[in-house]
């Protein structure tokens, strides 16, 4: 709520000084060019977005999913471990890794919500450290292909949006690994 205010005071002093500086023409134009260019990213986005969505759906349906999350499940145990006797949580936790491994963040959300409020039911105060632990995995977590972000570089024109790749992988291994030596240090 408040960024929203901030915002809008950001808009009003602009189109207001617009005004006072007698500018008000070009203040319209930019107005106008950025309103078309956020609709044209976010419909470029989204898109690409919904496409990666569907590939997971598709890649759930066929059993790769519940695949990936059985080679996950030995590392996640270990990370998990009151969790890991819960099957319904545990399988929601394993399905948002496995999405968030794949770059799918939107498809990974409802999952690490399920998985987040599984835990705080299944084990309530004891269940600090696994949710501190999920919202860094969840945070940053490791993307072997960052979807989201290459659909972001298309949209605003990338020859080659996946070129990040290895500058992906090293950022996103080694914060997650100083995400998850914090948590296990701070003992939350």
């Amino acid at each position: 709520m408040q960024l929203a205010f901030i915002w809008v005071i950001g808009v009003a002093a602009a189109v207001g000084y617009g005004i006072f500086a007698d500018t008000a023409d070009a203040v319209a134009a930019a107005l106008f060019d950025g309103v078309n260019a956020a609709v044209e990213f976010c419909l470029g986005a989204g898109v690409i977005m919904c496409l990666w969505c569907g590939v997971f759906e598709v890649m759930r349906r066929a059993g790769l999913a519940d695949g990936l999350s059985r080679l996950l499940r030995p590392i996640l145990c270990k990370l998990f471990p009151e969790t890991s006797r819960h099957r319904e949580t545990f399988d929601a936790l394993s399905s948002n890794v496995a999405a968030n491994l794949l770059g799918l963040g939107n498809a990974a959300t409802p999952m690490g919500i399920r998985a987040a409020q599984g835990m705080a039911q299944a084990h309530g105060r004891r269940s600090a450290r696994e949710l501190a632990t999920l919202v860094v995995l969840n945070t940053a977590s490791v993307q072997l292909i960052p979807s989201t972000i290459a659909s972001v570089r298309a949209a605003c024109g990338a020859a080659v949006p996946f070129d990040i790749l290895p500058a992906v992988w090293v950022t996103s291994v080694c914060s997650v690994a100083a995400g998850l030596l914090s948590v296990r240090v701070l003992r939350p």
